[in-house]
Parts: structure tokens; C-alpha cells; sequence
């Protein structure tokens, strides 16, 4: 894949801004050196033997990576503060303080036990475009917001608050840190009196962009150095309670049993078939089981489960899940159990990427010289629920075998580079860009 060589010629025609940008090494520009660098530093916060990290969201290895980061902004100039819900925003004033501000980056918190790359490389190259204009003494139009999102793992958590969509009942949620998620925003900073505030309406921001890993093998495997995704799928969860009847192993025949487990084996089997019988992209997952009272000798009482729906489409999602439920229906007349679904206040809703938006994307990869493919996002970000109050654009970059949430998870210093490059130039369009993004 090719390094970005042609980015200072690139910066010099796009950028008649206040300040200039000579033609120098576009080593001094977008530093990849420098990006893996803090890469490899952020992932000191929460290492694990493994390899990876366990950075969850509120823990002490989260609130020493956000003060690393918030550091990083400060030497990249920008005004840190940390809002309400535990967002870090690092500003930086525009030449025209009647526009909106562009806010740019993604998360620093990690799944238990995973990678180095999925959030991070968001963020740094977030702050590495800040520090490139910096340094170049470049002043964009508009005010430039570099955000790290609090709790992206755990539901999105930050971004929602931003939107105004964090309810009273996540606040009640536990986290992977093991407190509720409104005890976290406490820990890191926040303040839950005044998550009124936060909230950014309609119109509050010029544009959102996101860069991030793929954390699929698309890219890899077809040898492209860009994606650009067209849109991010919805996700609903539910916990699932089956309950039939324990009773003694040795003396219950067969036919007379009411098995909570064998009706979870025959849930899960019937979600990956209804999953499987359309055509699309949806996918259905059941990723947690367990069995009371869990003995050798007793049958199953009871089962806790779980059921995750992803789809582009909101109809979608719902329709399948009608047909789970009809198929549970079945599956408890059989068996003598009864099924209750939870839904869980983590629903994501899909979000299409705004399309002038996308444009700047292209064109930026383009002008930098590097391939792309437009593609959807298999996985949430913070980018969807930004997509409900502004035009919204998301970068992807390779991941090696496409690994993510895993210690193997890797993207290589180019790859990185190239992501931030594109980026820098795409944000440098928008500012540019005196017809607006559009919505």
C-alpha cells in the first residue's frame, strides 16, 4: 500500500487559510512516526500479557489513558475541558466565529482483554491533524473540536449524551468496570446534574468525521488503503430469561422434564436459521449463556441468554425478531418452558453517512494518491449517533486479518498514516467548502 508522499502539495492547494503550508517532508506534516509512537504509549495504559489491553471504560487504567491523551491535546494547543457525561473536547478557534465547529475523533476505552488500534488510532490521528495545522501556523475557518467519547464499549454512552439519547435507565446500567455506568461518568469527571448541557442540537456542528479501524478483512484482502463507509448498521440487544422446572436428573424420565437448556439449545439454533433464511447483510448473534443451578445432577431450571441483531435497516431488525419471538413461541410449547425477553437500553439505530460528506472523503484519498471502496460498517461508533444531528462521514483504515476486539488486533504505522492524511485533508475540504456539507 502506498505511503502518503504527495500530502504537502495536497495541503498547498487546498489550504488558503490564514496561515500557510510550505512545501516541506511530509514527514513534518502527518508524522506516522509520531502517530504509532503514541500508539504503542496509550497501550502502556491497561497492558496486558496478552499483548492487548483491558483499558474498560471508568477503570484506572481508563482515567490514566484519558489524562495521557488530554496531555497530548494540550501540546497540540487545544483549549481541554471534559464535559458532563466525561467527554474529553479539545477546541480550537476558527478565523470565522459565526460558523459551527467541526469536531473530529472517536474513543480511547477498550473491551475486556482487547486490542491496541480500535479507538485509539481515531484519536491520535485526530489529535496528530490538530497538531500538523499547529505546527504549519494553519487557522481554519471554523472552530475545530477533537473529542474522545466516553464509554464507547459499553453503549455508546458518551455520544448519546451528546444527542441528548442517555437515558435515567443507562445511567442504572453496569459497566464492564464494574461500576454503574453513572457512578463512571463520576470517576472520570463528569457530572450528572449536568448532562443537560451537553447536549448539541440540530445544526450546533458543521460536520462530524470519524476515523477507525475496520475490524473487518475487506480492505486487507482486496488490497484498498481506504474506507469509506456508506452507512453504519442498527443494533438492538435483549437479555432472555427460559424458565422450565428443576428437578432430579436420575429419577425424571425423559419425556416428563421441562429443560430450560435444551429450549436455550433450540433458541440458539432457531436465531442462527431465521438469521441465515434472508438475504442481506443482517447477522444475529447469541453470546452469552448460563444455567441454574448448574449442577451435574439437577436438570436446568433456569437459562439467562442473550439475543444481538445488527442490520442497515431499523424494518429489518424488527421483522426478524418478530419471527424469533414466533419461533420461541414453538419452542416453549414444546418443551414445556417460558421465554421473556429484556430489551436493553443500548439500542443503536442505523445511520446512513452523509453523502457531501463522503464526497470530501473520496476526494481527499484521491488527491492523496490512495485507493478506496465504499462499504458498510458491520460494527457501532460514535459516528452513528453523531449522524442524527450532523452530517456525519467515517474513515476506515486496514486491520490485519481482520482482527479487532482481540490482542491480535494490528494496523500497521502506513496504514495509520495514510487514515490521518486523508483525515486532515478531508476536514480541510469541508472548512473549505463554502456551500456546507448539506444534510
Amino acid at each position: 500500500m502506498p505511503v502518503v508522499q504527495p500530502l504537502a502539495i495536497a495541503l498547498l492547494i487546498i489550504a488558503n487559510l490564514a496561515g500557510s503550508i510550505g512545501a516541506q517532508d511530509v514527514e513534518k506534516l502527518v508524522n506516522r512516526e509520531r502517530i504509532e509512537a503514541r500508539i504503542m504509549q496509550l497501550a502502556e495504559f491497561g497492558k496486558n500479557p496478552q499483548g492487548g489491553v483491558s483499558r474498560v471504560a471508568f477503570s484506572e487504567a481508563d482515567i490514566a489513558g484519558r489524562a495521557y491523551l488530554a496531555d497530548l491535546m494540550r501540546e497540540a494547543q487545544l483549549e481541554v475541558s471534559t464535559d458532563a457525561a466525561g467527554n474529553i473536547i479539545g477546541r480550537r478557534e476558527g478565523s470565522d466565529p459565526s460558523l459551527a465547529p467541526i469536531m473530529f475523533g472517536s474513543h480511547a476505552d477498550s473491551v475486556p482483554e482487547g486490542g491496541n488500534y480500535d479507538g485509539p488510532v481515531g484519536v491520535i490521528a485526530a489529535i496528530e491533524c490538530a497538531q500538523v495545522l499547529v505546527e504549519q501556523e494553519v487557522q481554519t475557518r471554523h472552530p475545530l473540536e477533537v473529542i474522545i467519547f466516553s464509554d464507547e464499549e459499553g453503549g455508546l454512552v458518551g455520544s448519546r449524551a451528546l444527542i441528548g439519547h442517555l437515558s435515567p435507565g443507562a445511567l442504572k446500567e453496569n459497566s464492564h468496570s464494574g461500576l454503574a455506568i453513572g457512578e463512571g461518568i463520576k470517576a472520570i469527571g463528569g457530572d450528572l446534574d449536568g448532562l443537560d448541557q451537553v447536549v448539541r442540537k440540530q445544526g450546533a456542528l458543521t460536520a462530524f468525521l470519524e476515523l477507525h479501524i475496520e475490524q473487518g478483512a475487506v480492505l486487507e484482502e482486496t488490497g484498498v488503503d481506504i474506507g469509506v463507509v456508506e452507512g453504519i448498521v442498527g443494533i438492538k440487544w435483549w437479555d432472555l430469561r427460559i424458565t422450565g422446572k428443576p428437578n432430579h436428573a436420575g429419577t425424571t424420565p425423559m419425556d416428563r422434564r421441562q429443560n430450560a437448556l435444551l429450549a436455550a439449545a433450540r433458541y440458539v439454533l432457531a436465531v442462527d436459521q431465521i438469521i441465515r433464511s434472508e438475504p442481506g447483510t443482517q447477522v444475529g448473534t447469541v453470546g452469552k449463556i448460563s444455567a441454574e443451578p448448574g449442577a451435574h445432577n439437577v436438570i436446568p431450571g433456569v437459562v439467562m441468554t442473550s439475543l444481538e441483531i445488527r442490520d442497515l435497516s431499523a424494518e429489518k431488525i424488527d421483522r426478524l425478531f418478530t419471527r424469533i419471538q414466533q419461533a420461541v413461541k414453538d419452542i416453549a410449547a414444546e418443551t414445556g418452558t417460558t421465554f421473556h425477553f429484556d430489551l436493553l437500553d443500548v439500542t443503536a439505530v442505523p445511520a446512513m453517512m452523509n453523502d457531501r460528506i463522503r464526497s470530501h472523503i473520496l476526494a481527499a484519498a484521491d488527491t492523496l494518491g490512495l485507493s478506496t471502496k465504499s462499504m458498510p460498517s458491520g460494527a457501532g461508533h460514535d459516528a452513528q449517533d453523531l449522524a442524527r444531528i450532523a452530517p456525519t462521514g467515517m474513515i476506515f483504515v486496514p486491520s490485519r486479518g481482520g482482527i479487532s476486539h482481540s490482542p491480535d488486533e494490528f494496523t500497521s504505522a502506513e496504514d495509520m498514516a495514510n487514515g490521518a492524511a486523508v483525515l486532515l485533508q478531508a476536514l480541510l475540504n469541508i472548512d473549505r467548502d463554502a456551500n456546507g456539507p448539506g444534510k
